[in-house]
């Protein structure tokens, strides 16, 4: 009963790692006994992140939006710190816009991110976690993959989409070992969420007014979930989107 959430011996690849959710993810995985890989765009952001969670901790500069380059960031990853177990998918951009104001490339440029990069970085990871026969992979899914949130309309295409990849991908993936999961974080104080909510204070009033707990979560609330997800004791969860929202998708 000890080790059920022990994961000593594991390697876990987090995009978007070096702040934010990513950061509060790695640092939950490093305190249960992971080793993690912090993938991002801005180097100095890494290395500060890495060395704040120790010598389990390793920086690697990539971006998931330049799909060509995604098969040699696995091969420097596992070269680094060896096979991959736990994939985390959760490298994104906001855009708050109205939806006949959003221009064709800054909707594409969010899908690219969070869709196209996430599924191209699953592809390649799933190779060795398939042939291994173990391996846990997750994405960061949203509030806005389970119900209509405005101004947000290429973001709420794009963690919707997460859904679909889950489900598909946990049935694909099953007999071979390796589960897929989604976290549907509520509105968690970060950088992503200060920028979406700045200068509008009705709409924090709002998710504030609908969310039972009556506050905004921490980073940690959703790390820990990873833990549990990735740990053996989540070894016969599959297929979930798992809203870690302090209430917000039951409240009214």
């Amino acid at each position: 009963m000890n080790s059920a959430f022990n994961l000593s011996g594991q390697t876990a690849l987090i995009t978007g790692g070096g702040t934010g959710l990513g950061l509060g993810m790695a640092k939950c995985l490093v305190a249960s006994g992971a080793k993690v890989i912090l993938v991002g765009r801005r180097a100095e952001e890494l290395n500060q992140a890495a060395t704040s969670l120790g010598k389990n901790a390793i920086a690697l500069v990539g971006d998931v939006t330049k799909l060509e380059t995604i098969p040699n960031l696995v091969v420097q990853a596992e070269h680094l710190a060896g096979p991959i177990s736990i994939l985390i998918n959760n490298a994104g951009i906001h855009l708050k816009k109205d939806a006949v104001e959003t221009s064709d490339a800054e909707f594409a440029a969010v899908m690219q991110t969070h869709v196209f990069g996430a599924f191209a970085l699953t592809r390649e990871v799933a190779r060795g976690m398939t042939a291994r026969g173990n391996g846990s992979i997750l994405f960061t899914a949203s509030m806005a993959s389970l119900f209509g949130i405005n101004k947000v309309v290429a973001y709420s295409a794009a963690k919707s989409a997460y859904v679909g990849l889950v489900r598909t991908l946990a049935v694909e993936f099953g007999a071979s070992g390796v589960r897929v999961n989604a976290i549907a974080p509520g509105w968690i104080h970060s950088e992503m969420s200060a920028k979406a909510l700045a200068g509008d204070p009705a709409r924090k009033a709002k998710i504030l007014g609908r969310t039972p707990l009556n506050r905004l979560g921490e980073a940690d609330d959703i790390g820990w979930a990873a833990v549990y997800l990735c740990s053996p004791a989540g070894k016969f969860v599959t297929g979930v989107v798992l809203p870690v929202d302090g209430g917000v998708s039951i409240g009214f």
